[in-house]
């Protein structure tokens, strides 16, 4: 197995608002090793994005609030960084490319400035020498006549290519870990497609550990090695990904599969969807948050929180039923 670049223990994070506080993530554990892809996925308020965000201690405390008993990028554990210390790790260490380009570049300074920012930063370049390798930067990410569109501003550019501006921004670096949280989600189905096998190309080709999050089960079955399914701040299941696509051990994970159209289905096939809304984060069941829409549920379920266990070589789930037999495992 390749080293773990970044290992994630036991992360907690709470906002405490006006209505009370909210437990948007709940005690999660996940790695991810060198030259590895990890998805995340899970339903839209789930903690995907909360949980790399408070990875990279960008969580405005108050009103928010991060525990972990480590956040380990190899030998360092990143909450004991100060702050000065965090912001080499950012960007540096550690990129991130965002789902919205257009709220994350400046719209007053040029898509230049911008990439050649972090180069001049963390790695000391002079201005030749950044603008430089951000033209080549840019033509690594596809982007045509890089060299000529570095003095152009963000509104020149259209989705597609602004998402290959954050992605070349991410790469200035040469980072150890690269976030992607759902960068295509804002992009039509053929644009989708290019930065999907853009993104996975340059991860295997710099051998970047990279972290993609998603609500989508198809984007990731090409893409990752392992996939960690989240449901309500907790962690419903992890696997290599051809174990979870073809033998999905969690109720939830049963059902989101059975939810994805699929090539080599049958004509007239029907479409399941998931009855019932995900809970209230200030209000969790005091069970499985699962229970309320999973069509296994069993007292037990109501009564306790499942723990992750190991059901197969590498393969977790949180839960008390097998789905198999409909029985308690």
């Amino acid at each position: 197995m390749s080293s773990k670049v970044l290992e994630v223990n036991n992360l907690k994070t709470r906002f405490h608002t006006n209505e009370g506080i909210i437990h948007a993530v709940n005690g999660i554990s996940f790695y991810v090793g060198e030259g590895e892809t990890l998805g995340i996925v899970g339903e839209s308020g789930c903690g995907k994005s909360v949980s790399v965000l408070s990875v990279m201690r960008l969580i405005p405390e108050p009103p928010g609030e991060v525990k972990a008993d480590s956040v380990m990028l190899y030998d360092r554990n990143l909450l004991e960084l100060k702050e000065e210390e965090m912001q080499k790790v950012r960007g540096g260490q550690i990129a991130m490319i965002f789902q919205d380009p257009m709220t994350s570049l400046n719209p007053v300074r040029t898509i230049g400035f911008q990439i050649m920012e972090s180069m001049r930063e963390h790695l000391g370049m002079s201005e030749e020498e950044a603008r430089k390798r951000a033209a080549e930067l840019l033509t690594l990410a596809g982007l045509s006549g890089a060299a000529d569109r570095l003095d152009d501003y963000p509104h020149q550019f259209s989705g597609g290519m602004r998402q290959r501006v954050m992605i070349a921004m991410a790469l200035a670096c040469n980072p150890l870990v690269l976030i992607a949280d759902e960068p295509t989600t804002a992009l039509d189905v053929t644009i989708q497609a290019q930065i999907v096998e853009l993104v996975k190309q340059l991860s295997d080709k710099l051998g970047m550990a990279l972290i993609w999050i998603t609500h989508d089960l198809g984007v990731v079955a090409g893409l990752a090695d392992r996939v960690m399914v989240m449901y309500a701040g907790f962690v419903m299941e992890e696997a290599d990904i051809d174990p979870l696509y073809e033998d999905p051990r969690h109720p939830y994970t049963h059902a989101l599969l059975k939810s994805l159209p699929r090539m080599d289905g049958s004509p007239g096939e029907i479409l399941h969807s998931i009855e019932g809304l995900p809970p209230e984060l200030k209000e969790l069941p005091k069970g499985c948050s699962f229970a309320p829409r999973c069509t296994f549920a069993k007292e037990k379920c109501w009564r306790e929180i499942p723990q992750l266990e190991e059901v197969a070589p590498g393969h977790r789930i949180a839960c008390f039923v097998d789905i198999k037999t409909g029985e308690l495992r």
